[in-house]
């Protein structure tokens, strides 16, 4: 069953690759992105978690219910997600596939490749905590697809692919939520701000990673409020129920070094423009207002009783699924709903992704 849908998942990217081949009317990026390239955790993992052993799964109901056929394409939200919407915005397809989906062609991800695995970071022990891939695994399988687009495509179109594309990253926050503040091993070797030091030095390591394997046009996304989230509510012991502004502190100052890291980069890779997308400000301002962008709830997720689950734990609570999900912020206790991902999405594009469009 679950084969079946992963054919169906890429047979609908085909279908937008024609209705983009045959449109007169292409989006405003169209010609100058001619690919997304992503990496990164689960909030931006097409599927890839599918095909590795790991419980960090979202190929099941009711993930995926507001996806193009209603399909689990192991997507951690109820549909889209940021680098999807951004795609499509670039005149791309409206959906950026997984690497390790073997039924998608070197064709579909010559426009737009994720190597991204749910539940991953910047520190190598996260991704072992949950199994899954980790950063330097997901830069050795870009090597692996600059190999095949050359064998596709040949070596001069795919030396402008590489060189054209945006580059996008997105990974952090569980470096924190599933390591740092839960396991006692990294905070026994750094206090908060010695890890965020050590995270960001990571953090323009693997920005070096691919600009020395040929990235020029590079977007690295800060990191939301995640004191905010369902889980981080419903295990604030201080004042449950409430965000947790200890996790919101590190966020905050995490984005603050990461955006000197960046600037710093820009000056030293000779070619490259290097972008921080900014989420902080404006989950926090949905926090605030929900109702000013079309929420009804932003303290509990929608899947199961919201205050908990995620991944297999919200297919087990699949019958308590809200009937709106896009009038909540959180689709389970860790994950944005696809609404709020588009409004994120729109607000890079108005942002810190416009001088690429």
């Amino acid at each position: 069953m679950l084969s079946s849908r992963r054919v169906s998942h890429c047979r609908l990217l085909l279908i937008s690759v024609h209705a983009l081949l045959s449109s007169g009317t292409p989006a405003a990026g169209a010609g100058k992105v001619p690919a997304i390239i992503v990496f990164g955790d689960s909030t931006v993992d097409a599927g890839n978690n599918n095909y590795i052993p790991t419980v960090a799964k979202g190929d099941f109901p009711p993930y995926g219910c507001d996806f193009d056929g209603g399909v689990a394409t192991g997507r951690f939200s109820n549909g889209r997600l940021v680098t999807d919407f951004v795609s499509e915005a670039f005149g791309l397809p409206s959906a950026v596939p997984a690497y390790l989906d073997p039924s998608c062609t070197v064709d579909q991800l010559a426009m737009g490749v994720s190597f991204a695995s749910g539940g991953t970071g910047l520190d190598d022990l996260t991704a072992e905590i949950a199994s899954v891939i980790p950063m330097s695994q997901q830069l050795e399988y870009f090597k692996e697809y600059k190999e095949k687009l050359k064998v596709a495509k040949g070596e001069s179109m795919a030396n402008e692919i590489i060189a054209e594309a945006l580059y996008v990253i997105s990974i952090g926050t569980n470096d924190f939520i599933v390591n740092y503040f839960v396991l006692p091993l990294r905070r026994a070797q750094y206090t908060p701000p010695e890890y965020v030091a050590y995270l960001v030095g990571l953090a323009g390591e693997a920005v070096r990673a691919i600009y020395d394997l040929g990235a020029r046009k590079i977007e690295f996304t800060g990191l939301a409020p995640f004191g905010c989230v369902p889980s981080a509510r419903t295990l604030n012991h201080d004042e449950p129920g409430e965000c947790n502004e200890e996790y919101n502190e590190v966020a905050m100052r995490f984005n603050a070094e990461l955006q000197a890291a960046l600037r710093k980069l820009n000056g030293e890779l000779a070619g490259a423009q290097v972008v921080y997308a900014e989420t902080y400000g404006i989950v926090s301002a949905i926090v605030a207002n929900p109702t000013d962008y079309g929420f009804e709830n932003v303290e509990r997720g929608c899947c199961g009783t919201g205050l908990i689950e995620a991944s297999m734990l919200c297919g087990m609570d699949q019958a308590l699924t809200c009937q709106d999900p896009n009038t909540y912020l959180f689709f389970d206790s860790v994950h944005p709903t696809e609404w709020t991902y588009k409004i994120v999405a729109e607000e890079f594009l108005n942002t810190s992704l416009r001088v690429f469009l």
